[in-house]
Parts: C-alpha cells; sequence; structure tokens
C-alpha cells in the first residue's frame, strides 16, 4: 500500500513540473508535438530510474560514511551527466534502433533539473533503495503524462485562431497555468 501512495502522491499530486516546478526547461521546450513528448518522457523515466538508485547507493556507502554530504549536489551532477554518455553509448552499440528513436532526447536529460531533484529529493525524504526507485519511476511518469497532456492541448492550440498577442510564449504559460490547476484537484488524495 506504501508503494501505491508513492506512485500516486508522485504522479499526480506532487507532480514535478506541475507542482515542484522541476523540469520547466523541456516541459516547453519539447513539448510542441505529441511524438516528440512520448519520446522525452520514455528517456527520462529510464535515466531517472537509474540514476536515482546509482545516486542513492552513492549517498549511503560513500557520501555518508565519509562525512562528505557537502559534496551531494556536484557528486550527483557528475553522476547523472556520466550515466547519461554511458547509456548513450550503450545504447548505440546494444540498439541502434532505440539510440536512434531518443536521439537529442538523451542529452537534453543531462541538463533536466527534474533529475537532479529527484536524486536530492529521495535523499531528504529518507526513502530507502525500493522506496526511491519506485518514486523515481512513479516521477518520470508523472513527469511524461503533464508533457503529453501538454502538447495534446498545443497541438489543438496550433490549429485555433489565438489572438496574435498571446501566441506562442503567452499561450503556452496560460496553458501550463491551467494544467498546473488542474493537477491541483488531486491535491487531497494523498494526504
Amino acid at each position: 500500500m506504501e508503494y501505491i501512495i508513492i506512485f500516486i502522491v508522485a504522479v499526480f499530486v506532487n507532480n514535478v513540473v506541475l507542482s515542484q516546478f522541476l523540469g520547466i526547461c523541456p516541459f516547453l521546450g519539447v513539448s510542441k508535438k505529441v511524438e516528440t513528448s512520448i519520446g522525452m518522457g520514455a528517456a527520462v523515466t529510464f535515466v531517472l530510474a537509474i540514476s536515482t538508485a546509482v545516486t542513492y547507493l552513492l549517498q549511503k556507502f560513500v557520501l555518508d560514511p565519509f562525512g562528505l554530504g557537502y559534496m551531494q549536489t556536484i557528486s550527483f551532477i557528475l553522476v547523472i551527466a556520466a550515466l547519461v554518455q554511458m547509456v548513450e553509448i550503450i545504447l548505440k552499440k546494444v540498439s541502434p534502433a532505440l539510440y536512434q528513436a531518443l536521439g537529442i532526447f538523451l542529452p537534453l536529460i543531462t541538463t533536466n533539473c527534474c533529475v537532479l531533484g529527484v536524486a536530492i529529493l529521495v535523499i531528504q525524504k529518507e526513502y530507502n533503495l525500493l522506496q526511491s526507485v519506485v518514486y523515481a519511476i512513479s516521477t518520470a511518469i508523472g513527469f511524461a503524462l503533464a508533457l503529453v497532456i501538454f502538447a495534446g492541448i498545443r497541438e489543438q492550440l496550433a490549429m485555433t485562431n489565438v489572438p496574435k498577442s498571446l501566441q506562442g510564449a503567452p499561450i503556452a504559460l496560460i496553458t501550463a497555468g491551467l494544467l498546473a490547476m488542474a493537477f491541483m484537484g488531486f491535491s487531497g488524495i494523498g494526504a
């Protein structure tokens, strides 16, 4: 039951983009087409699960025992960047089709603050390894869900007659705000 609550809260109640405002750059930049949003969501899910597990182990078995907690942020950034590069190299060798499908999304994930934010949040929430991985996957699913919904709305907006003063970024930000308000309706679920 505990893992179900973690899942529901991470996906709907505390959505990483719409509630915690992490990962806004890819949310606004990659969300013009549903197809690219799905690719980005899948890539974030994959990297977030791996990086959270590795950074959790780094924190518990290296940083905490040796009193290096102050090195958390820089070491997490380095680990995430290295993991993304390793995943990219491995995918290029093992599955060129998947590598081509993910394409530009893997390097973009290195700069996605959502990945670093989740790695730090699982430490702050004092989750164990399994809870951390469940939280990371749930957060990535919530990120992908918000991204795909936002992309679908933006595709529909592209076919409508939006006033000239609201075209582009203004209507995107208004839409994001309305989507965040819609997700606020789930706020009583996890309490």
